[in-house]
């Protein structure tokens, strides 16, 4: 498990759910399933963890317990795979947002630009939807608007272009090649950085995750009991804005609705007015959690 990943935030993301020995969990993002045997250390002989993960790698790292259900399906369908299962409310919902180090890792899984592999990229390796195919079959504008609006590029446009021109001679198939044809808009003294969000965009493209957050963020408020907490762990802008919103408003747009006497009306109270960073002392021994941000919030009792 320690191989597959370091989890981040994790007594501050545990202790945020105020974990009952009694109650029911689930966590989102399994993974190496650091944070799901945590909050297994918290729980007493009734508890119970459900957790999600659509890698099927990770059925390698569920822990031998009673206690644990591991649901192999993305996150989004976390509500139909509770009731399924006979749970319909929850005491608290954990999400760890951020790509495994076990993905990163894993040359043949596409991930990183450290390495020259097939661009795939999928979570799901059953699904067919690749980042071959949006490199290769997506329009310009197409291509133009997911670095624009997943990656946060600069110039999206220019990348777009080289792209398209550099497919013309052929189908870009490996990242090395993707590499290639990205170098005539690559800034030479930023280029870490720019391939990241470039990589960051195809990632989120390939396996929907924008739309997935939503999802599930919004069926945590209706699977939470009154007073149960959300903690959700995130790694760039998007993500957490999104996060930010919701646990503020009900909504992605962060507009609170206001009663007939203009009082705000939220289904969340928020737990966590900031969001919580790793410690000096996790950064170094974790750097890759630099650009995490932990945001909880506690479910309000009218709702």
């Amino acid at each position: 498990m320690t191989d597959y990943h370091v989890p981040v935030l994790l007594d501050e993301s545990i202790g945020a759910l105020d974990i009952r020995p009694d109650g029911t969990y689930v966590d989102l993002t399994f993974g190496g399933g650091g944070h799901s045997r945590a909050l297994l250390g918290k729980l007493g002989p009734g508890g119970r963890l459900y957790a999600f993960d659509q890698d099927a790698d990770v059925r390698a790292n569920v822990p031998d317990d009673p206690r644990f259900h591991f649901v192999e399906s993305n996150f989004r369908f976390m509500r139909g795979a509770l009731r399924l299962r006979g749970v319909e409310r929850v005491d608290g919902v954990l999400a760890d947002l951020g790509v495994s180090s076990h993905h990163f890792d894993t040359r043949e899984r596409g991930f990183s630009f450290r390495f020259d592999a097939p661009l795939d990229m999928r979570m799901n390796q059953r699904a067919g939807f690749s980042a071959e195919q949006v490199v290769n079959t997506y329009t310009n504008e197409r291509l133009t608007r997911i670095f624009r609006e997943w990656g946060e590029l600069d110039t999206p446009y220019k990348i777009a272009n080289c792209i398209e021109r550099a497919r013309a001679a052929g189908p870009i198939l490996t990242i090395s090649a993707l590499v290639e044809a990205v170098a005539p808009c690559t800034p030479k003294k930023d280029e870490t950085k720019f391939l990241s969000k470039l990589f960051q965009a195809l990632r989120i493209e390939v396996n929907h995750e924008m739309e997935a957050l939503k999802m599930a963020l919004e069926q945590s408020l209706k699977v939470l009991r009154p007073g149960g907490r959300l903690a959700v762990i995130s790694y760039h802008s998007l993500e957490d804005r999104l996060v930010k919103n919701f646990m503020r408003s009900g909504n992605f747009g962060g507009r609170a609705e206001q009663d007939f006497y203009g009082r705000v009306q939220s289904p969340f109270t928020v737990v966590s007015r900031k969001a919580i960073v790793p410690s000096d002392d996790e950064l170094a021994r974790n750097p890759r959690s630099r650009s995490a941000r932990l945001r909880v919030a506690e479910k309000s009792a009218e709702r």
